[in-house]
């Protein structure tokens, strides 16, 4: 017992010595004894809880290299650059990186002399990271997946990278000597009961500690607001944002022509800037280095915008558009009062029938459609490949092969040998119910006359939390004296 107390205070004084505090915010100090006891972990954690230092101490205090597998360059850069600072051994590798500089890393990497590397799940099985991380020599203690949610929203469309790591555990220890183990541990702020489903099943975790923390913030004020047409819906946020002068924020839309549309109309009264994945990289971290400077109040963004960027005065979120499901939407205005000041959330949307202002209903529609498209692919590419394949030679026969991949392996008709072969089952597809439901899960809560934070926490599994908390009196069902204050439905 006294050993381990030792143990356990030569880890607080690291803590101390590198990130200056005296002691953990419970549930940390549980994750970080998980990780070092080599336990698998998932843990959800609302914004702003200090989720990276629970994996990047334990990788510190280890010999060996962590992997921390990030869905965003942007992510990456900011987690490591913060590291660099504390002169700590860290680096990331992405496709972005000028070539002399992904080669100094790749011989770091082969020298062992590195304790974090920070990838996307498409550079963690690129052939040149891949076959060093194969190496038997090279200690590896971890394998992280940072945003984990990103694997349930974006896993069968556009990252289908993300399916595959559920067979990187077995690949890199059966190059490995007996009796190694590699831990892996999935954190995000957002994991509804079906989302922490997947993530089980897909990334195989083994018996894992699960340690969740519910989102209710206090000082977070939700507000929905329902529009007859597309002139009211500009109206009301050229009123907010009078409302709010010189107070930073953000403008989420779901469209990149929206994103430069609504940032060029409003560029003559405002500092603003435009945001979205069809930007160039430079553009895009500059523009992120200008609203955390203050330089702009706030950005016209998609949902490409925000993971790991921490803006702790940030005083409001408007989503001019509504965001597709309960997780996107709990992430993004999780972006505002992270310095536990007042803050607030304004979402608008169109008004229930959608027949005075068919945007949301139009949107919806047109997303619905793209995910009908990838479904028909996908169960058309089954009659056209071998029973067995490699992802690689797929993707390069056919248009979007590996995403149909990706899809079938969703709704259970097959299974990833290896993180590149694949072997189709005879099972007929399951209905991916997962899309749809959370779609209408979301419709819900935004016309709904319940508690929101009620509601957020009904959907995430806090259904004792969600009873105790009654109304929560910063919503505005619940200031609402002419909406019903009813508990959120079960």
């Amino acid at each position: 017992m006294a050993e381990q107390s030792m143990a356990w205070a030569s880890v607080l004084q690291a803590f101390q010595q590198i990130w200056g505090y005296s002691d953990f915010r419970p549930p940390q100090d549980a994750i970080v004894r998980a990780l070092l006891n080599r336990q698998d972990i998932l843990v959800v954690l609302p914004t702003g809880g200090g989720k990276s230092v629970c994996f990047q101490l334990p990788a510190l205090l280890q010999s060996g290299l962590t992997l921390v597998v990030s869905p965003l360059v942007a992510l990456m850069e900011n987690q490591v650059q913060e590291l660099h600072d504390k002169a700590l051994p860290a680096a990331t590798l992405h496709s972005q990186l000028p070539p002399p500089v992904r080669h100094r890393t790749l011989r770091v990497l082969e020298r062992q002399e590195l304790r974090l590397l920070y990838v996307s799940p498409e550079t963690l099985l690129s052939p040149p990271v891949w076959e060093r991380l194969c190496q038997p020599k090279l200690r590896l203690n971890g394998l992280i997946l940072d945003e984990a949610h990103c694997l349930v929203q974006w896993g069968e469309t556009f990252r289908p990278a993300y399916r595959r790591l559920g067979t990187v555990r077995k690949a890199l220890l059966d190059c490995r000597p007996a009796g190694s183990t590699l831990p892996i541990a999935a954190f995000t702020a957002t994991a509804d009961p079906a989302a922490q489903t997947v993530l089980h099943e897909v990334l195989q975790l083994q018996s894992p500690q699960v340690v969740r923390l519910n989102p209710h913030r206090p000082n977070l004020d939700l507000r929905v607001k329902a529009v007859v047409s597309e002139g009211q819906r500009k109206g009301v946020l050229k009123r907010y944002l009078e409302q709010h002068p010189n107070q930073a924020g953000l403008v989420y839309v779901r469209t990149r022509k929206d994103s430069e549309a609504i940032a060029q109309q409003l560029g003559d009264r405002y500092r603003v800037a435009p945001y979205h994945a069809g930007l160039s990289s430079r553009d895009r971290r500059q523009i992120e280095a200008d609203w955390m400077a203050d330089k702009l109040q706030f950005v016209v963004c998609t949902s490409a915008f925000g993971m790991g960027i921490s803006k702790s005065n940030t005083r409001w979120v408007v989503h001019y558009q509504a965001p597709c499901t309960i997780t996107e939407y709990v992430q993004e205005v999780g972006r505002a009062g992270r310095d536990g000041n007042a803050a607030e959330a304004l979402t608008l949307v169109s008004e229930p029938t959608g027949w005075l202002e068919p945007g949301d209903r139009q949107r919806a529609k047109f997303f619905e459609a793209q995910t009908q498209a990838l479904q028909q692919k996908a169960q058309r590419l089954v009659s056209q490949i071998p029973p067995e394949g490699d992802v690689r030679d797929i993707s390069q026969q056919f248009e979007h092969g590996a995403i149909s991949l990706s899809w079938l392996h969703s709704v259970g008709q097959l299974e990833w040998v290896s993180p590149f072969q694949y072997q189709l089952n005879d099972r007929p597809g399951q209905p991916a119910k997962l899309q749809a439901s959370a779609s209408q899960q979301m419709h819900q809560f935004l016309h709904s006359r319940h508690c929101r934070w009620q509601a957020l926490l009904v959907a995430f599994g806090f259904r004792s939390e969600a009873q105790r908390l009654g109304g929560c009196g910063h919503c505005d069902n619940c200031h609402s004296p002419a909406k019903a204050r009813r508990p959120a439905a079960n």
